[in-house]
């Protein structure tokens, strides 16, 4: 019987830990070949030499488990080696058709503390990082769906976060980052959506490198739950690869331009935001007096934001 993404090509950026090994696996398991990328620096904030180790571990376990993969040492957010990455998927199995954007850093500080180069650091690895790919992924797929004079098979699953969704105090660089990277998602499911190529989010939540200090402290199995086959810790990252194995085959072509959350055996479909109250003024234009009686008594009466509250809590821990 044929495996789901059985023929297919998949890249797999920031693969060589965490998320991204987790689903550069899944992946192979499910009968795609895997180009496995990872710039390999030490350092979660992109410290740090690079080295290829991490990638190479990772594609040499899919091939000891009978799967098909090659490792790339590259900086995603680096114009010229995203466009090695596809050539290389290209070059090395005929053709690229899923794409996963995992890679990212983390400098975290308040804003008021935030430097520059904390700012532009993260911006670039996540946001640029996902640009890049996504651009020479577009071309590939654009040249042969002209090519096949019809749609091709495509996929992109991108990674934001639920600190876009919600917020969080001590990394405006990191939420702006993964904000921007839904405009991204959006934006591509809507120009490539006619080559047969589809381009959707997650908001992954799971205990990697990245998150351990998010997470320090929290039980792997919280609430009494009896563990899972195997003991799985309920943030492990093997949690998100199924979604991504599905987002990535022929079984989602429908599934498009949307933002999903998953972590623990959950997965949630965000709405688009939504108005949730409309005002107008009785004449041509607003005055301060009118929108002072319209907007100061509604928002004095809505239900405080339990998440909002929250993050203001810890905002003050972090001041």
């Amino acid at each position: 019987m044929a495996q789901p993404l059985e023929g297919l090509t998949a890249i797999v950026t920031g693969a060589g830990r965490g998320l991204g090994r987790a689903e550069a696996l899944e992946l192979a398991r499910l009968g795609a070949s895997v180009v496995v990328n990872d710039y390999g620096q030490p350092g979660r904030d992109g410290s740090g030499e690079a080295s290829a180790a991490p990638a190479e571990d990772v594609a040499a376990e899919i091939r000891a488990a009978g799967g098909r993969a090659v490792a790339h040492l590259g900086d995603v957010a680096d114009h010229d080696h995203a466009r090695t990455l596809v050539q290389l998927a290209v070059e090395t199995y005929g053709r690229l058709d899923i794409l996963v954007n995992n890679a990212g850093i983390l400098r975290d500080r308040m804003v008021f503390s935030m430097t520059e180069d904390e700012w532009d650091s993260v911006i670039r690895v996540h946001l640029k990082g996902h640009f890049n790919t996504t651009h020479f992924a577009a071309v590939h797929w654009r040249e042969r769906s002209k090519a096949a004079g019809g749609p091709v098979h495509g996929r992109i699953i991108n990674t934001s976060s639920e600190a876009f969704l919600a917020g969080s105090a001590g990394q405006p660089n990191y939420a702006a980052a993964k904000g921007g990277i839904v405009g991204l998602t959006t934006s591509t499911a809507l120009a490539l959506a006619k080559y047969g190529v589809t381009a959707n989010a997650i908001c992954p939540r799971a205990r990697t490198r990245m998150t351990e200090d998010v997470f320090a402290g929290l039980p792997a199995h919280p609430g009494g739950r009896e563990p899972g086959e195997g003991g799985l810790d309920v943030l492990a990252p093997e949690h998100v690869a199924p979604l991504v194995g599905y987002l990535a085959s022929p079984a989602a072509a429908r599934v498009n331009g949307q933002l999903l959350v998953v972590h623990g055996g959950m997965v949630a479909v965000a709405e688009r935001p939504r108005i949730a109250a409309k005002f107008d003024t009785a004449k041509d234009l607003f005055s301060f007096e009118e929108l002072d009686e319209a907007l100061t008594p509604y928002f004095a009466q809505r239900p405080p934001d339990e998440t909002f509250a929250a993050a203001e809590v810890l905002a003050l821990k972090h001041d």
